[in-house]
């Protein structure tokens, strides 16, 4: 399966002018806040404000992020950035970030893939809100341990949702033979992405196979 990125786009909006007549809270002397001591209650209230909105107005959703900090809750909520994939990668070389590629789930949820702190992580996004919904940190994936997307079954029967796994190619099977289309390989590691509620939801590896197809192109896939 190739990974893909969504057209990333930047919206330019307009702030209309302030009037040059208007007083900053700065600007106000100490007798027009002893005059008007509701002036002071509103410059806290805004002060406090702004730190409150500071994730809001973060440059991106890796904004804040630390290694050795709990990188999932630090993403979860956040808005996914408009911006140059190149341009956020060296806006944070601190973090070892790279873009590892994206897939489509639905007409309103992406899978998107980060390298972040030597580790990847699954973003889940709702194309719509731009909001990142849930993050999983996924295990190391190789041609003989791949990272697959797709559908799977478990005792035969297709399992509704999509599922991202691990699957077990020890073997050593050529994912993009096409004689092979319909050979499983079980999983060693699954989650199911639950649509309704827009979460990761652990899967039970007992008895699931999942199609060569499935498989991401930089593990050998199609």
């Amino acid at each position: 399966m190739r990974r893909i990125r969504p057209r990333r786009h930047t919206a330019n909006k307009q702030l209309p002018a302030a009037s040059s007549k208007r007083e900053t809270p700065s600007q106000v002397s100490d007798g027009a806040l002893r005059e008007n001591p509701g002036i002071f209650d509103i410059r806290v209230i805004l002060f406090l404000l702004i730190i409150v909105c500071g994730k809001a107005w973060a440059r991106d959703e890796f904004e804040g992020i630390k290694c050795g900090a709990d990188i999932p809750k630090s993403l979860v909520g956040k808005r996914d950035s408009n911006e140059r994939v190149a341009v956020i990668e060296e806006r944070h070389k601190d973090l070892g970030l790279k873009d590892l590629g994206g897939t489509e789930i639905s007409d309103r949820l992406f899978l998107v893939s980060w390298q972040i702190c030597g580790s990847e992580y699954e973003l889940l996004v709702n194309t719509k809100s731009e909001l990142i919904r849930d993050v999983l940190p996924f295990p190391p994936h190789s041609a003989t341990a791949p990272m697959f997307i797709g559908t799977c079954q478990a005792d035969g029967k297709q399992i509704r949702e999509a599922v991202v796994a691990v699957l077990d190619n020890s073997a050593g099977y050529n994912a993009r033979d096409r004689k092979l289309v319909k050979t499983a390989l079980r999983a060693t590691a699954a989650w199911k992405i639950d649509e309704t509620k827009e979460k990761f939801a652990k899967q039970s590896t007992e008895n699931i196979g999942c199609p060569l197809t499935g498989i991401v192109t930089l593990d050998g896939g199609p």
